[in-house]
């Protein structure tokens, strides 16, 4: 079992910045990928970032390059999203997750089998 627990969301105004922490317990020896989503009401979850978690391998879909960046302290069992230059429609809840499988670096939710609880971010503009 892995666990994973997010942190560092909050209350920003456009053009603001926040740092995202997930930290990870448990079997963490067994996460191949790590990954951060986001979900608003109404709409499906998306991926904002994905990190291997062994090699640091990045991978961002073309709408979240530029302003998002993911990164991992291997050795903090710890991962992080950097977000910049917010704007109102980053509002969202922001969820990390964590894959024990292949160690592919995917964008759909439902590779990964570990997931926190969420953290809100609001931008105001």
């Amino acid at each position: 079992q892995v666990q994973v627990v997010e942190s560092g969301g909050g209350s920003v105004q456009a053009g603001g910045s926040l740092r995202l922490s997930c930290a990870a317990s448990g079997r963490t020896y067994s996460i191949s990928v790590m990954g951060w989503f986001r979900q608003v009401p109404g709409k499906e979850r998306e991926c904002v970032a994905t990190i291997s978690w062994s090699g640091g391998m990045t991978y961002y879909p073309d709408s979240m390059k530029g302003r998002f960046t993911i990164s991992r302290d291997y050795a903090k069992n710890t991962g992080y999203l950097q977000m910049n230059s917010l704007k109102p429609e980053d509002t969202a809840v922001y969820y990390c997750a964590a894959d024990t499988g292949f160690g592919h670096l995917t964008s759909t939710p439902s590779s990964y089998n570990y997931w926190g609880r969420g953290t809100q971010v609001t931008v105001s503009s």
